[in-house]
């Protein structure tokens, strides 16, 4: 795939009309791209600054500043080992050399299957849950070698797919707008997917700490 199908230059567009200036939308509409084809391909950049009425360098330029882009293929899966001071304290390196013997990959580099793609990252900010992993940017803590194979092996399996969805999905919400009863335009929020029962889904302590009381109203 390279430029952005149908159904998500549509999905650009209404990124664009919830800005006043088009190019405000350039970062959400990337993320489209790369929710596309898993990474940020050149002629997929290039129609996104024709949407956008910017240069291909402008587009380019932008997304390198930011590491949450990539602009090569990887994994269905982008596992990230935090090795800062405290995960590196509780057993990163350790964590990262199982790894990369259970992936049979260094940290760059993605297994044979297309599966796995394995980062060595900086501060995940999820230090209280230390060593941390983060997979597609969603948060595991407390990971030992024997969890992190669980991990590896629930991911195989399909059994977090409720939780991790494939790389390039930073986020299941579609923001729109609509029109509304006086004529002017309201942004509205489309959860795509039920988000997860955390009663039931969690597979790390970090994951079981994310109570979602919160977002019923609870404290």
């Amino acid at each position: 795939m390279a430029r952005l199908t149908p159904d998500n230059e549509q999905r650009a567009r209404e990124l664009i009309s919830l800005y006043p200036y088009a190019r405000s939308a350039l970062i959400p509409i990337l993320h489209v791209l790369q929710e596309q084809d898993g990474y940020l391909s050149e002629d997929g950049m290039a129609h996104v600054a024709e949407l956008l009425d910017l240069s291909p360098a402008e587009v380019r330029g932008t997304a390198t500043f930011y590491d949450m882009f990539h602009f090569e293929p990887v994994g269905k899966y982008l596992v990230a080992v935090c090795t800062n001071i405290a995960c590196l304290l509780q057993g990163a390196y350790r964590l990262l050399e199982h790894a990369e013997d259970r992936l049979g990959v260094a940290p760059g580099a993605t297994t044979e299957d297309g599966m796995f793609t394995l980062e060595d990252a900086e501060c995940l900010a999820l230090c209280g849950n230390a060593p941390c992993v983060t997979v597609n940017w969603r948060f595991f803590g407390d990971v030992d070698p024997q969890g992190f194979d669980k991990l590896i092996d629930d991911l195989r399996a399909g059994r977090l797919d409720d939780e991790v969805p494939p790389h390039g999905t930073l986020s299941r919400v579609r923001r729109t707008t609509s029109p509304a009863g006086d004529g002017a335009a309201r942004e509205t929020l489309t959860d795509t997917q039920a988000a997860p029962d955390l009663d039931t889904h969690r597979t790390m302590p970090a994951v079981a700490s994310m109570n979602a009381g919160h977002l019923e109203g609870r404290q």
